[in-house]
């Protein structure tokens, strides 16, 4: 098992930047695929950016390339979402996901996830 805990939700200007933070215990011993997901009122919950276990691979959203940035530190179990030039619509609610095994950079299917941490972005 793996528990995701994410941290650095919170109220920014548009134009601004933000990072977020989720840290990883439990199963960590193996690196697992990390993604970022966003959840906006009353919309689905899409894939904005994940990255592969050993990081050498990463993924976007349209609608956030140039603008964020996935990363990771497995010596300390934290993947981080930088966040820059906010605009109102990335308003939502974001969650941290890890999954196991192989598969393409873009699947959704994730094992495990965070509780989620809102950001609103003001105009």
């Amino acid at each position: 098992q793996v528990q995701l805990v994410e941290s650095g939700g919170g109220l920014v200007q548009a134009g601004g930047s933000h990072t977020l933070s989720c840290t990883a215990s439990g199963r960590t011993g193996s690196s697992f695929p990390m993604g970022w997901f966003r959840q906006a009122p009353g919309k689905e919950r899409v894939l904005v950016a994940a990255i592969s276990s050993n990081g050498g691979s990463t993924y976007y959203e349209d609608s956030v390339k140039g603008r964020f940035t996935i990363s990771r530190d497995d010596i300390k179990n934290t993947v981080y979402l930088q966040m820059n030039s906010l605009r109102p619509e990335d308003t939502a609610v974001y969650y941290c996901a890890a999954r196991q095994g192989i598969g393409d950079i873009t699947t959704t299917r994730y094992n495990y996830w965070g509780q989620g941490t809102q950001v609103t972005v003001s105009s």
